[in-house]
């Protein structure tokens, strides 16, 4: 049955149209944004999941940045320690001459407070931001390392480095090279303190060691959360440019179908001819 009121075909490729051209722009929107899910409309399980996922990005990076931050402390501080270890070993040298009889030891008392000097000057000059692991004011520093999300939430992971406090832990005042005596007597002193720089040094350089490694791990995490969120949002852009070409022939050929039944009920007017 034919009716000039209702146009059933009319309808149908109308409603065609409509899905087709609904399907068109949410590709051309892909195109456009390179995003599959751009909002919360698109899908908002997975909207949800993602925008938790960037947030833990942003707060890796912050991560990151107090590593970095530890890592250029602990650096500063652990090349002033070993600077001071090879002072301490050509002091050392200084002491075994000294304990001989036939030596200026004014001259080598000279030069061993010249030593004792630069040690001091190193150990206060051992600073990055304000913070000194050689010094007694300086102290400990803590380092952010990690977020930890777990079903309770989120906790927040630090490394601490402790400080090797040369300036209590080296008393230079021991080595004494003003005579003979003296100086076989600080043979024993100058051991001591070679002995204590030598553990500060190895303590901060494997504070530095894991300090590295951590922000070479966050690095990582951080890297393969954001291909998880490009894997979960992003369009697939070969797939999103031929889903173009073939709704773009699909509109084609919609429009061409609902001009056919718009036309259809014209037909009717030759039976009344």
């Amino acid at each position: 049955m034919s009716s000039i009121l209702t146009n059933n075909s009319a309808m149908v490729a109308l409603q065609t149209l409509k899905s087709i051209n609904g399907d068109l722009q949410k590709t051309q929107s892909a195109i456009s944004t390179g995003k599959d899910i751009a909002s919360a409309k698109d899908n908002s399980a997975i909207w949800a999941i993602s925008k938790v996922m960037e947030s833990d990005v942003a707060g890796f990076k912050a991560v990151s940045e107090s590593l970095s931050l530890g890592e250029s402390t602990v650096a500063v501080a652990s090349a002033g320690a070993e600077q001071i270890t090879n002072l301490l070993n050509e002091m050392k040298e200084k002491v075994v001459a000294a304990t001989g009889e036939n030596v200026d030891h004014a001259k080598i008392t000279a030069d061993v407070d010249e030593l004792k000097n630069q040690i001091t000057s190193i150990i206060s000059a051992s600073q990055f931001n304000g913070s000194n692991l050689l010094n007694t004011a300086g102290g400990d520093i803590t380092i952010t390392s990690s977020l930890d999300r777990s079903s309770g939430g989120v906790a927040q992971a630090s490394i601490t480095v402790a400080s090797v406090d040369f300036e209590a832990n080296l008393d230079l005042s021991t080595v004494d090279v003003s005579s003979a005596a003296n100086a076989d007597a600080s043979l024993d002193d100058i051991e001591t303190l070679i002995q204590a720089a030598v553990d500060g040094a190895a303590a901060l350089g494997a504070s530095a060691k894991r300090i590295s490694d951590q922000n070479e791990f966050v690095s990582k995490v951080s890297d393969a959360m954001k291909s998880g969120i490009g894997a979960l949002v992003d369009a697939d852009m070969e797939e999103a440019s031929a889903k173009l070409q073939a709704l773009q022939t699909q509109q084609q050929l919609g429009v061409q179908a609902l001009s056919i039944a718009n036309q259809a009920p014209q037909t009717i007017l030759s039976l009344f001819r």
